[in-house]
């Protein structure tokens, strides 16, 4: 995962859209560090109880900025792969897989999903600002607003990326709280 973001959102924002956004992205920066570089080995090592995998969750985080950010925020169609699953019948799809992917495909997966979900987002704000609508309903008859759609997305990487502190930790050692400076998403 060394693909360099320039500047992901050139828009003029808010502080508040600036912190969320810098938060987001401080959150997908150490996410890629604790899961960048493994091979298939390292990829599909568990550790504990657990069958949860790096590769696993490299690829459910790419499903999730697919769904929650591109889909639900923004109003897009999955895309592919998602657009030809049924996660009704194997909704365990995406964690499965992505322990069997090779490892180019799984992280180019993810960067792409991460890339999309970026310009929506961009988008989304630049409409709608932080107080407006997603492009879902709850089954309540709630909507949520941007801003809520984008703090359950910092919260989701910030459970991952915990999860994959400890895989990675079982795999060959590396440990830390923050990605290097120099490392680059």
């Amino acid at each position: 995962m060394s693909e360099t973001a320039a500047q992901p959102f050139p828009l003029a924002a808010s502080a508040e859209v600036d912190s969320l956004l810098s938060v987001l992205e401080r959150n997908r920066r150490t996410f890629a560090w604790k899961t960048e570089g493994l091979d298939d080995k390292g990829l599909r090592a568990t550790t504990a109880a657990s069958a949860m995998t790096l590769g696993g969750l490299v690829k459910h985080m790419a499903l999730v900025e697919a769904d929650w950010l591109a889909v639900k925020l923004a109003g897009q169609e999955h895309g592919a792969p998602w657009d030809t699953m049924d996660f009704d019948t194997d909704p365990d799809w995406d964690w499965r897989t992505g322990a069997r992917d090779s490892p180019e495909d799984v992280y180019a997966l993810w960067r792409n999903a991460v890339e999309r979900s970026r310009k929506a987002v961009a988008e989304v704000i630049e409409e709608r600002g932080l107080d407006g609508p997603a492009s879902f309903t709850w089954p309540d008859g709630r909507t949520p607003s941007v801003r809520a759609m984008l703090l359950d997305m910092v919260e989701e990487y910030a459970r991952h990326t915990g999860h994959a502190d400890l895989l990675r930790e079982a795999v060959d050692g590396r440990v830390g709280e923050n990605a290097p400076r120099d490392f680059t998403i």
